[in-house]
């Protein structure tokens, strides 16, 4: 379980670095969406590759298509509730983040950041030691999260210490969550841990097309999709030799 709780932090601990950059560097618009758009790709070859597959392996296609759009609904209405109380434009790099509440912002933060972490905990029950593919898909991705966040958050006024601080919650929490994930699930048959993998790959996909995609190609220009590309190439080659 301390295992689970430490490359849970791991995952979450990118989004400080992320926030840390977007802090202290001076990164414009276009290369941040560009990031984003390679930890998008990065994420979407993960869920592919180690979650969809994972899931069909250990519990069949009705279990992968139950668990996809059980997860997508949870994150499409989590969301939507977040996004009328203020958590909108979380990861906008825009200062868009002065229109809404600092409580909605959290939450849409850790909403976020859950599902990823599960994922991280659940790769190490099968005996092997933790996907290498998944860690470093969820750090590669929550590396660009955290830096457009944070460029928004300081455009929209809010001080280093509010959005480091933010970010820390955050990595305290993928930390649990990892946790659980490995402690709660520890002994399940195939069909629960099928059924959370896929969960949580329709939770993290719709997060991709709700929140980063959008913002990579509104600001990217047309670099954005051969990026996207790299991203999940890289991923999946990381998949093939961990």
């Amino acid at each position: 379980m301390f295992e689970a709780a430490f490359w849970g932090f791991v995952g979450g601990f990118a989004l400080i670095v992320g926030a840390l950059m977007g802090i202290y560097l001076p990164v414009g618009r276009r290369a941040l969406a560009l990031v984003m758009a390679f930890g998008s790709g990065v994420l979407i070859s993960a869920l592919s590759f180690e979650l969809a597959d994972e899931a069909f392996t250990q519990g069949g296609g009705d279990v992968l298509a139950l668990g996809l759009l059980s997860g997508a609904l949870t994150f499409f209405a989590g969301d939507w509730l977040i996004d009328r109380n203020g958590g909108e434009h979380r990861k906008r790099s825009g200062g868009q983040q002065e229109s809404g509440s600092a409580k909605g912002i959290v939450l849409g933060a850790i909403l976020d950041g859950i599902p990823e972490s599960v994922v991280i905990g659940v790769s190490l029950l099968a005996g092997k030691g933790v996907s290498v593919a998944v860690v470093v898909a969820v750090f590669l991705s929550n590396v660009p999260e955290g830096l457009s966040a944070a460029v928004g958050l300081r455009k929209a006024g809010r001080s280093a210490a509010w959005i480091v601080a933010l970010w820390g919650g955050v990595a305290l929490v993928s930390t649990v969550a990892a946790m659980a994930g490995y402690g709660l699930l520890d002994g399940a048959g195939g069909n629960v841990l099928g059924l959370i993998l896929a969960f949580a790959a329709g939770a993290i996909l719709t997060m991709l097309a709700d929140t980063m995609m959008p913002e990579a190609y509104e600001n990217g220009g047309p670099f954005v999709g051969v990026v996207t590309v790299c991203g999940f190439a890289l991923a999946f080659l990381l998949s093939q030799v961990a």
